[in-house]
């Protein structure tokens, strides 16, 4: 299935901005950001087509993943 990969802020540094990507049917959104070498507690928000999302939702052809970090500051 093609999924479409977009992240946000400093997720992008060395990486990209949006890709596709071929994956197999209810792969989870978390092994998606374990193959980026991101960690749970560096995601603020995750969505798929626009909805929070958890990590362990499974993803399904035509779908959308954005993941955002934490954002610190004061």
């Amino acid at each position: 299935m093609q999924v479409t990969v977009k992240l946000f802020a400093t997720f992008r540094n060395g990486r990209f901005k949006v890709t596709s990507q071929e994956l197999t049917e209810g792969t989870a959104c978390r092994t998606i950001m374990l193959g980026l070498e991101l960690t749970e507690e560096q995601i603020g928000v995750v969505l798929v087509n626009g909805r929070h999302a958890a990590l362990d939702q499974g993803l399904h052809e035509g779908d959308t993943l954005a993941l955002f970090p934490l954002v610190g500051g004061g």
